[in-house]
């Protein structure tokens, strides 16, 4: 074994004695509320497709005509020749769907983000994170070389003080620092909502930008879903919206909404935009389809069906409200802790049909390991029924 093997091999020893080893699960069905999972078929309640629309026959057209219209792939980064008409027509829909000027489409969320952070700001400025915002926006913030500070979790109080402390910092080149507040609207780990309205009036009396995480919000929240700072009503305050096409609207890839100057410096400035080859046809059609369903009155349906289950859902197990995030969406964490005791849970629970992995750092603190369920519109009330056995029978198996 070569020395290179010999490292590799005891890095994957260190993670697999930490009890976080990870391993791919092979999945030969459509996304849905039923899964085929390495041969079993498994009632899923570990999907973000809150609408149900990843499988939708309209979803499922727009990509195959996609497909024959402009084959299967872009050819080439944006810039070059590869910005076909369809990435216009998303573009543009977004915009519409968001109430903003413009939009500009990445291949991922995570590009979205570290694209715009970099574009924006800078080794002179300040970056200000919520404590438990998405590991995208956290390494946006270290790449962009702007000083990052971290106020805890939804609390505004600690908030202000930094942005006092941000005032504070003297200019640079007779420049002030430019100062960005960063958080999701709902959280993706918690399910809890950030108090958009309270947030966007700090930043305006301090004088900070605020950019959005709209990931977990777009399509299920607002008016024909479209995110909770439209719901908030404060969407025209908001410097810079980012979310995922891959969630409720049931396709793939991130964007970002704004202002034309900020999607114009975003295509000068954006790397992962400017160096990547340009999403593939069939996603960005089915995105523009799933935002048509998105906005209509059968998304609005699906919403009522979504919020339904999630009324529904078993309390008393420390998910969700019990667990102390407030039970505002389709998230529902049950918070365990200890790693290898979410492990053991989650294998309970698939032993009894249930597919919901165990979550485990770095995706959550150490100490804080769960069972993320998430809830969809396409679930039944007794898909819920039978969740709430197999949860009562875990408990007491493995307090037993």
């Amino acid at each position: 074994m070569s020395s290179f093997e010999e490292h590799l091999k005891a890095r994957l020893d260190e993670i697999a004695q930490a009890g976080l080893e990870r391993r791919l699960r092979r999945v030969d069905s459509p996304q849905g509320v039923h899964l085929r999972v390495q041969g079993r078929d498994l009632l899923n309640f570990s999907s973000n497709d809150y609408l149900g629309l990843a499988n939708h026959p309209a979803l499922r057209k727009a990509a195959r005509e996609a497909v024959e219209t402009f084959g299967a792939g872009s050819g080439a980064s944006r810039l070059i020749c590869g910005s076909l008409s369809v990435h216009h027509e998303l573009e543009e829909t977004l915009a519409e769907f968001k109430a903003t000027p413009a939009a500009l489409t990445f291949s991922s969320g995570y590009s979205a983000a570290i694209g715009t952070l970099g574009a924006c700001v800078g080794r002179n400025d300040i970056v200000i994170l919520d404590k438990r915002v998405h590991a995208c926006v956290v390494d946006a913030a270290r790449l962009s070389g702007a000083k990052l500070r971290v106020f805890r979790h939804n609390d505004l109080n600690d908030l202000e003080t930094i942005l006092k402390w941000a005032a504070a910092r003297p200019a640079v080149g007779g420049a002030r620092p430019r100062v960005v507040i960063v958080t999701e609207s709902v959280f993706s780990m918690d399910g809890d909502l950030a108090p958009l309205r309270e947030m966007v009036e700090l930043k305006e009396r301090h004088g900070a930008w605020l950019m959005l995480d709209e990931a977990h919000a777009t399509g299920v929240f607002g008016p024909r879903g479209k995110g909770l700072a439209q719901h908030c009503g404060v969407a025209d305050q908001i410097e810079i919206q980012m979310g995922t096409l891959g969630k409720a609207l049931g396709a793939a890839g991130g964007y970002v909404c704004g202002s034309r100057a900020l999607i114009d410096l975003l295509i000068n400035r954006a790397r992962p935009f400017i160096f990547s080859t340009a999403p593939g046809p069939a996603p960005v059609a089915a995105a523009i389809a799933g935002l048509a369903l998105a906005g209509s009155s059968e998304g609005d349906a699906r919403r009522e069906r979504l919020w339904k289950r999630v009324s529904e859902f078993p309390s008393g197990f420390g998910c969700g409200s019990d667990a102390g995030t407030g039970g505002s969406s389709p998230i529902r964490p049950w918070i365990i802790g200890e790693e290898s005791r979410a492990m053991e849970v989650a294998e309970r629970l698939r032993n009894a049909g249930i597919f919901a992995p165990a979550i485990r750092f770095p995706t959550v603190a150490r100490g804080s390991a769960r069972l993320r369920f998430t809830l969809t519109a396409d679930h039944l009330a007794e898909d819920i029924g039978k969740l709430r056995q197999c949860l009562e029978n875990a408990i007491t198996d493995t307090a037993s």
